[in-house]
């Protein structure tokens, strides 16, 4: 399939920070994708909550399941807009590296923990994962991935120039140092692909997981913006269908509308901004892959309703409690005992030579748990057994 102008050419890319010889059997950003699933990284996102904890339940999403679920819808967005898919398919797989055990109640806690030590911030995690932290290869740290998949990785929710007097930031600050970035454009549009899949995937896939869950019902949902037309649409069309298989046909077809607009308003914002090239998209003065209005204006209307009837509901507000305490309470005996460490760790803080790296060490190991693993780690320095 040829590409379109503004598609990202891997033939141009700009490679990578240490130079290595290509693939004779795949592209650059193929073999980028390839280095993403073979991680560490990437594995641990099987034990790593979506929204519930992942020992809830086998049907509930985990961070690996939902990453899959977006690469799979950007790669099909990419192919429908004759972009680079291996491109879009890896920012896709990668863009959730950097979560810490319990979803977004992980990262808010140990962000409040690392406060002193610069904060902490998964985008930025990910983005340490894959540049400092793992380490597969003999001849640098890091994944050394392409400058495209590296630039897609940070910008995918569009430009960080902002971001970058935050004390949060400084990995990007020191790595952009070295290769710049671009922080003040957009990414690519395969990156733009890969950002606004992960919303069509975890709005579409909280309502499937917060119906399993008895959160709310289908009645619930039917005059809710996207969802609702979608099950009355079923409905029409099977008066006599399950609630089960309602539901799966329900998703199904609402993640086809937010994909099909997003197909149409990129369409009219790259026709009507005159985008010829992979550059205009980055110098370009809006996103180019978006909802339109009223689709954007929907979805913000069925996020505010998931936010009163899923994420505020007291079954997860208790998770959420006990996941702060957990992680919390490890962070701050690791850091006043850091011989409670496992020894590979303790060896790492102990030749650091200042509180904030010791943190990040401490924050690096926290940060890389399963949910399951921190519970069990949490148990066996709290709970004494004779």
């Amino acid at each position: 399939m040829s590409l379109a102008p503004y598609a990202e050419d891997v033939t141009k890319s700009l490679g990578r920070l240490n130079p290595q010889p290509e693939s004779p059997s795949r592209t650059a950003f193929a073999r980028d994708r390839d280095r993403i699933i073979h991680s560490t990284a990437f594995r641990r996102l099987k034990g790593k909550t979506q929204v519930f904890v992942a020992n809830e339940g086998d049907y509930f999403r985990t961070r690996l399941t939902h990453s899959l679920e977006v690469a799979q819808i950007a790669r099909s967005l990419a192919h429908s807009m004759k972009l680079n898919e291996d491109l879009a398919e890896t920012i896709a797989l990668s863009h959730d590296l950097g979560h810490p055990p319990f979803g977004h109640a992980g990262e808010d806690e140990l962000h409040k923990c690392m406060e002193p030590w610069g904060g902490f911030d998964h985008n930025v995690q990910t983005f340490r994962v894959i540049t400092k932290l793992e380490t597969r290869y003999p001849g640098f740290d890091g994944l050394n991935l392409t400058w495209e998949t590296l630039e897609g990785i940070i910008k995918h929710n569009g430009p960080v120039g902002h971001h970058m007097a935050e004390p949060s930031w400084k990995a990007i600050v020191d790595f952009n140092e070295q290769w710049d970035l671009r922080p003040d454009t957009f990414a690519s549009m395969e990156a733009q692909v890969a950002a606004i899949s992960d919303d069509i995937a975890y709005n579409n896939h909280d309502v499937d997981d917060g119906l399993r869950a008895d959160l709310f019902t289908i009645a619930d949902l039917l005059e809710v913006p996207l969802i609702g037309p979608a099950l009355r649409s079923v409905q029409k069309d099977w008066p006599n269908i399950d609630n089960r298989m309602l539901r799966l046909e329900g998703v199904r077809r609402m993640i086809g509308t937010m994909i099909e607009d997003v197909e149409g308003e990129t369409a009219r914002r790259l026709a009507a901004d005159g985008i010829q090239t992979a550059e205009d998209a980055r110098l370009a003065k809006r996103q180019m892959v978006a909802f339109s209005k009223g689709v954007f204006d929907d979805l913000t209307r069925l996020r505010a309703f998931l936010y009163e009837r899923m994420y505020k509901h007291y079954k997860l507000n208790r998770t959420r409690s006990h996941a702060r305490r957990t992680l919390s309470e490890m962070f701050f005996l690791f850091m006043n005992e850091p011989d409670t460490l496992p020894t590979e760790w303790f060896q790492v803080v102990c030749a650091k030579d200042s509180e904030t790296a010791r943190a990040r060490v401490i924050c690096d190991y926290i940060a890389g748990m399963t949910d399951a693993f921190a519970i069990e780690e949490h148990r066996r320095l709290f709970s004494f057994i004779g």
